[in-house]
Order: structure tokens, then sequence, then C-alpha cells
């Protein structure tokens, strides 16, 4: 379900990515409508360093992240497996197995970015 980023979205994404100027997608000129696809695909240059931006999470932001892959608001499809993995492993580190297999469940059931 695409949104307009709030300003707590557009905090989050500049404090995992600070050389975030714009909030225009370069490849399609829309908004981002998410905060993990842009992370993986325009500011994180490899999986270990998407893994370095998203361990800058507090908990709290993390929470508020997983609420809106939960409620559809965050979207995952565009996120790169290998990169989604990587996410997960960190949902399962700080929050557990089962939040983390409730974010796998997401990104496999809406496949198409």
């Amino acid at each position: 379900m695409p949104r307009q980023l709030s300003q707590k979205d557009i905090e989050i994404l500049k404090h995992l990515a600070p050389e975030c100027n714009d909030l225009d997608c370069a490849g399609s000129g829309s908004s981002y409508k998410s905060i993990l696809p842009p992370l993986a695909n325009h500011f994180a240059v490899n999986e270990s360093d998407f893994k370095d931006r998203l361990e800058k999470l507090t908990l709290e932001d993390l929470q508020y992240l997983l609420s809106l892959i939960e409620n559809g608001s965050e979207s995952l499809s565009c996120v790169p497996p290998h990169y989604m993995q990587v996410f997960i492993d960190l949902v399962t580190e700080k929050l557990g197995p089962e939040k983390a297999k409730a974010v796998f469940r997401t990104y496999i059931l809406n496949p198409k970015c």
C-alpha cells in the first residue's frame, strides 16, 4: 500500500542514509513510499553496508518499522533477497524469530516490485 512518508519515516531514512538529500527516486522520478527499498537500492553499496546502516536503528524505530510492515504500509517487495536476509537476521537478533518469520511471510506473499 503506497504511502506518503511521514516526518518520522523521513527522519529514520535520513538517519540510516545521511546522504539522502532528495526523497525522489532517481529511476522512477516518484517520491519514496517506503524506507527499506530506497535504503537497499539507492544508498547501501552492499549487504555489509546495509547491515551497518540497519544497526543504527533504535529498538523503538525497528519496532515502528515492523508495525508499518505488519499493517502493509512499508513495502518490502523491491528489497533484493540478499538484503532482505540481512534485515530478517537483524529482526531475529533484536526481536526474536517469531517477528522475523512474520516479516519473511510478508516478503514472500508480496513478490512484485
